[in-house]
């Protein structure tokens, strides 16, 4: 039994120009571009027709699917996937495999003949000897059956109370669920067919698989919404008392209350970053089930409720929790942003006000160091001019230069006031030479 090309060598993707356009250079990234649109075509289905999909979160990276798949080859006796591949498709009993891998989770879907009993599950890859990748977020059992005239029997193992039913394709086909899961843990889905070629059918398919997939993926971020927003609140609470320690009169030393919002906001910052890929996950899966449902186009059957009205009143609450507790974070931060930068205003006019004390301290010092220094000097001039004047006592007295009219005495005394100022004009000099600004002191 041969392999169906792999997602990497398809046919019609081995005849997109890669190289030349007209003879021209083509960008690098062309041919990715061009054939994501072709990347994951629907299947093209008969009737009836059974289709099972698991998916698993890749926690192990892709290398794990790989493993997976290049066993089942193997088991088929066909070539493995290449290991850069991100879909592929093989021929498995009596149906076909396909395996996608997405940013976090991929998908093994198996489609094949619905009996009139139907097909348990050991006609699929998933029965015994199968490897999981990882862990199980999505399990869906899709019957493809023809219209009965009444269709009331068909509906008969759905649960009444969250029975979905509504007509698609103009009329064409029916569809319905109960978003329960039944004894194997698979969400039970059932098509009605009414006469839609084999692409419509494949496309109807393919619609509600993933509806149902991203449903359950969107639907991850409310545990961490409803596990966070407890912390939240304590969050909230220890700032309203921080700021009403702020306000209060007896307010602590602002540094430590500038030290407890400080933590307080890197334990809010890296809460946010924790939760930043799974929030805006759950957004991104939330739009697709929204476009997904749109493009139904349904027509609720007679006393039913359709799958957009059902999901609407269900998943949508637990979208608004988890904006709920981004948009709680988003403004915590910025009251914890507003209340550090106030604190921290307060703790620069402290520094600055002692740094005032400092510097008038520092003034005080240095004049008191100026009139010592004053002191100092005058003490000075005096101690060197009485030396001074003792050297022109013995001078005087040592050698008879003076007349005998003019005493010895008299020209000490007289050189006392003459020693004197010049002593002093000489440390005044002296003094202003090592001034900084080149001015005598006052």
């Amino acid at each position: 039994m041969g392999e169906v090309p792999h997602a990497d060598r398809r046919p019609d993707e081995a005849s997109l120009p890669v190289g030349k356009v007209l003879g021209l250079a083509a960008h690098e990234d062309r041919a990715a571009a061009l054939g994501e649109v072709h990347a994951r075509p629907h299947p093209l289905l008969s009737s009836p027709r059974l289709l099972i999909q698991l998916s698993f979160m890749t926690e192990g990276g892709s290398s794990v699917d790989i493993a997976v798949l290049t066993e089942l080859a193997r088991r088929q006796g066909i070539a493995a996937p290449d290991r850069q591949a991100r879909h592929c498709v093989m021929k498995w009993g009596k149906g076909t495999l396909r395996w996608e891998r997405h940013t976090e989770f991929s998908t093994y879907l198996w489609e094949g003949p619905l009996g009139e009993s139907g097909t348990g599950l050991d006609d699929t890859p998933f029965g015994r000897g199968f490897s999981a990748p990882g862990t199980v977020i999505s399990g869906i059992r899709l019957e493809l059956r023809a219209s009965p005239p009444a269709a009331g029997e068909m509906l008969e193992g759905f649960d009444a109370e969250s029975l979905c039913h509504a007509f698609v394709e103009d009329g064409r086909a029916a569809i319905a669920t109960d978003f329960r899961q039944d004894g194997q843990g698979l969400t039970r889905m059932l098509i009605l067919d009414d006469g839609l070629s084999k692409a419509r059918r494949g496309a109807l398919a393919q619609r509600l698989i993933e509806i149902e997939t991203y449903r359950t993926l969107a639907m991850l971020g409310l545990p961490l919404a409803q596990s966070l927003s407890g912390q939240l609140r304590r969050m909230e609470d220890r700032l309203a008392e921080l700021t009403g320690e702020m306000r209060g009169a007896d307010r602590r030393n602002s540094r430590e209350l500038l030290g407890e919002l400080t933590e307080l906001a890197a334990e809010l910052e890296a809460q946010a970053a924790s939760s930043l890929y799974r929030f805006g996950a759950s957004r991104a899966y939330y739009d697709i089930v929204t476009e997904r449902l749109a493009a139904l186009g349904e027509v609720a059957a007679p006393g039913a409720q359709s799958w957009e009205a059902f999901l609407t009143r269900r998943v949508a609450p637990a979208m608004r929790t988890c904006r709920s507790v981004e948009e709680r974070q988003a403004g915590l931060s910025r009251k914890l942003a507003r209340a550090a930068q106030l604190l921290r205003t307060w703790v620069d006019v402290e520094v600055e006000k002692q740094n005032r004390d400092l510097l008038a301290s520092m003034n005080n010092r240095a004049r008191q160091q100026l009139r010592l220094q004053q002191t100092v000097e005058g003490l000075s001039v005096a101690a060197v001019s009485y030396y001074v004047v003792g050297l022109v006592a013995y001078m005087v007295r040592s050698h008879p230069i003076l007349p005998p009219w003019l005493p010895p005495e008299t020209v000490i005394g007289l050189s006392v006031p003459v020693v004197v100022l010049g002593i002093w004009l000489f440390v005044r000099r002296i003094r202003r030479h090592f001034t900084d600004d080149g001015k005598p002191d006052a």
